[in-house]
This record gives C-alpha cells, structure tokens and sequence, in this order.
C-alpha cells in the first residue's frame, strides 16, 4: 500500500471507531502513522481525506457486489453481500449515513456525495430488480431499497440476523410484483 492508501485505511478505522467530527486530526492520522503536513499534501484538508474515506468504502462495497456470484439471485446476492461486508467490517449502521447526518450543515460537498452515492447504489437495485422481473419498478426497488438500509442500520444494534428477514421480506416481495405481472 502507498502512503494515500494507508491514510484512507488508517481514517476509516478512526471514523468507525469515533465518528467524522468527534475526533481530532491527530486521532484520524494515528492509525496511518502520517503526519498533518502529509494530509494536506495529500488531500487538501481533513474533510478532503473524508471525502477519500468515503468513495473508497462506495466503491469497495459497489465492487463487491459486482463480484458477488451465489445462487440467492440478483436480489438476495444484495443481501448476501451485506451480510459478509458487516461480518468483515462490523455492524455499525452505514459510514455514508453517518457522515451525511455528521456533517448536513457543515460540509455540502460531503453530503453530495453520499447523495450521488446512495442514488447510484438505488439504480443498482432498480437495475437488478429489474432483472428479476423483467420490467422496472420503480416502487419494488424503493422497498427493497429501505429494506436493505433498514437491515443495515438495525444490525448494529440487533445482530445480523435482521439481514437474512430483510432478504426473505426482500423475496416475499418480489414474488409479488411477479404474481401481479402474470
């Protein structure tokens, strides 16, 4: 890994641990060992290295997905996936999430990029709805949509166990939509 990857690395664990704006910049950069100087060479500013830590954990999970190949379908690989990421990652609701609450009125930037992140993933599971059916809908995919989400934020407080009743909510669901298609 090089000095930029080891940052973004090191601040992810320290925003999991103590959140975007409760921990100072000494605290995001102990875990990389690097110094202020490097991070302002490096990203411009703390919310620009925030802005790495975030597109790095999108693309992550958004790669893994794309790796995914299971036999649960195109929808319940979503769910599948998220399992594995929260047992890999932890339970701790979705950093996105967090980071837009964190930082609604303080940083715009930061907050659009959770927006074009969260709608990019929702036409990745409009996309795979779609899939399943054969004919979009719009309404399926919001709710597979908060479903996931909900899941994801309920096992932090839960267990992971709310991922396997989301993917059967998420199923239940859909043989629905198909029932009303035929």
């Amino acid at each position: 890994m090089n000095k930029r990857d080891d940052m973004i690395a090191g601040a992810a664990r320290a925003f999991e641990a103590e959140g975007f704006r409760g921990i100072g910049v000494d605290g995001v950069l102990a875990f990389s060992g690097a110094s202020t100087r490097t991070l302002y060479k490096q990203f411009g500013s703390r919310d620009g290295l925030v802005l790495a830590v975030l597109e790095k954990r999108h693309r992550d999970f958004m790669a893994r997905l794309d790796r995914r190949i299971g036999n649960g379908g195109p929808l319940g690989e979503l769910f599948d996936t998220l399992e594995q990421w929260l047992t890999e990652h932890g339970a701790r609701g979705c950093m996105l999430l967090r980071a837009h609450g964190e930082y609604a009125s303080a940083n715009g930037e930061i907050v659009a990029l959770v927006r074009r992140q969260k709608e990019e993933f929702e036409r990745e599971i409009a996309r795979r709805v779609e899939t399943v059916l054969g004919f979009a809908d719009a309404a399926l995919a919001t709710q597979v949509w908060l479903l996931f989400e909900g899941a994801t934020a309920i096992a932090s407080v839960s267990d992971l166990s709310v991922v396997g009743s989301a993917k059967h909510a998420a199923g239940v669901l859909m043989l629905a939509a198909q029932g009303r298609s035929s």
